[in-house]
């Protein structure tokens, strides 16, 4: 992620801000242009951006509910702007709780959009393709007595969130109770955007055997593997070949927690470099742990610069955190094998696979 400045008084400006703290201008953000604009009014319900004051926009209908920020394209016939189009079932915004956590899974949701369209990703809503569309349904766990509780999932295309999975303290009860070192919100929609880019970029992009080469094979019976991973856990040697325990459960889920590091890994970069950050300690002998985040990881050429940023910085934030009294903000261990599959999403997500 990226910081951004206001147009208008060049106050530093963050993805989430709605106004700026400065001058006091209400912000917007342009998918189209990648940036943050402070907009001024241009009469009914349009907005100028003052970052391209010839292209003026109006508000994503979900700006009402405080659960977007973006801007319509420009000529535009839709209500919703390029992430909110992808909604399918959203919650009862007439109740302050539900509403309160929708707004939360919003935060996480267009991250994960900022993301997909800095790699220019396919983006089909089901509109445009109903078999296999990006949907996301929001949805609460109905009373006890009515049904089973939600699950977080994907579905060709249809991913589902968890209302409860904006609720901090159950998340927590769940992240402790399945042995997660790592749960959160951008989690989820990194994990299950990767099966769907799974479909689309390797099982209908031609990619099948050069994944299964990296992942293994994908036939195996996908609900006889998870019963046997729930049943015995994973096997004693798992970090040498995995990024987690639920990576070793099934091929699809390898890739897909390896395409949720890759996101994670990359956007956490970007901040770093955003803000300069060099990690030099000062001790002799300790090249191995310093790096200076002077590039661009979404335009990469290869893995490799990325995990040599990547494990010096994640090193020393994780310090960081133990000295607050925190868990690590990193709590994985990439080797060798796990490396060389985060470089085979980066050459994916890059075309050269």
């Amino acid at each position: 992620m990226k910081l951004f400045q206001c147009q208008s008084c060049s106050n530093v400006l963050y993805f989430e801000n709605r106004t700026c703290e400065s001058c006091g201008h209400r912000l917007a953000y342009l998918p189209e242009a990648g940036t943050l604009s402070a907009i001024e009014p241009a009469g009914e319900d349009t907005w100028v951006p003052l970052v391209a004051p010839t292209r003026p926009g109006r508000f994503c209908a979900n700006a009402v509910y405080d659960a977007c920020n973006w801007l319509v394209p420009p000529g535009s016939d839709q209500a919703f702007c390029l992430a909110c189009r992808h909604n399918g079932t959203i919650p009862n915004v007439s109740d302050p709780p539900q509403l309160a956590a929708w707004q939360q899974i919003e935060v996480a949701k267009h991250r994960l959009f900022y993301t997909l369209l800095r790699w220019n990703l396919p983006l089909k809503t089901r509109n445009e393709d109903p078999a296999h569309g990006l949907l996301f349904d929001f949805l609460s766990d109905p009373p006890e007595t009515q049904g089973p509780k939600v699950l977080t999932g994907h579905d060709n295309g249809l991913i589902t969130i968890a209302l409860v999975e904006a609720d901090d303290v159950e998340r927590e009860k769940r992240r402790k109770g399945m042995g997660e070192p790592y749960r959160t919100l951008i989690g989820h929609f990194r994990h299950e955007v990767g099966h769907h880019y799974w479909d689309i970029l390797v099982r209908d992009g031609g990619k099948l055997e050069a994944c299964r080469a990296m992942f293994g094979d994908d036939t195996q019976d996908y609900g006889a593997a998870l019963q046997r991973h729930y049943a015995d856990g994973a096997p004693p040697d798992w970090q040498e070949h995995f990024v987690s325990t639920y990576a070793t459960s099934h091929p699809w889920e390898d890739f897909a927690e390896t395409w949720a590091h890759y996101l994670h890994i990359v956007d956490t970069l970007e901040m770093a470099s955003a803000f300069g950050l060099e990690v030099k300690p000062s001790l002799g002998n300790t090249d191995a742990l310093s790096a200076r985040v002077n590039f661009d990881p979404y335009e990469a050429n290869g893995i490799r610069p990325i995990i040599d940023a990547w494990l010096p910085f994640v090193f020393a934030m994780n310090c960081v955190n133990r000295a607050m009294g925190n868990r690590d903000l990193y709590p994985f261990v990439l080797s060798p094998a796990v490396i060389q599959k985060l470089g085979f999403i980066h050459d994916l997500v890059h075309g050269r696979v």
